[in-house]
């Protein structure tokens, strides 16, 4: 794939996690008025952001935000950037 294509691709993407953010921040703050955003990034220490629906939304970005990694590892793996390198996935030669 081109360098264009990709960089379109996680434009893309980047403006759908924007938009899934807000959803999570603006569901998390009807929840518990007054969290930021680095609130939200530690939930357990907001028992009010134990609720279903924020987790799923949360769960969604978390999706999102993989799948922005994964395409940016695949981008880095193509172009040759980060050779020598492993991903964790990968087994050790013996």
């Amino acid at each position: 794939m081109s360098e264009q294509v990709y960089e379109r691709i996680d434009a893309e993407i980047g403006a759908i996690e924007t938009v899934q953010a807000n959803k999570v921040i603006e569901l998390a703050r009807r929840l518990c008025p007054g969290l930021t955003a680095e609130d939200i990034r530690n939930p357990h220490d907001f028992p009010d952001l134990d609720d279903p629906d924020w987790q799923y939304e949360d769960g969604v970005l978390a999706g999102i935000q993989s799948v922005r990694v994964a395409l940016r590892a695949m981008k880095n793996r193509e172009s040759g950037e980060g050779e020598g390198e492993r991903s964790g996935d990968e087994e050790a030669a013996p």
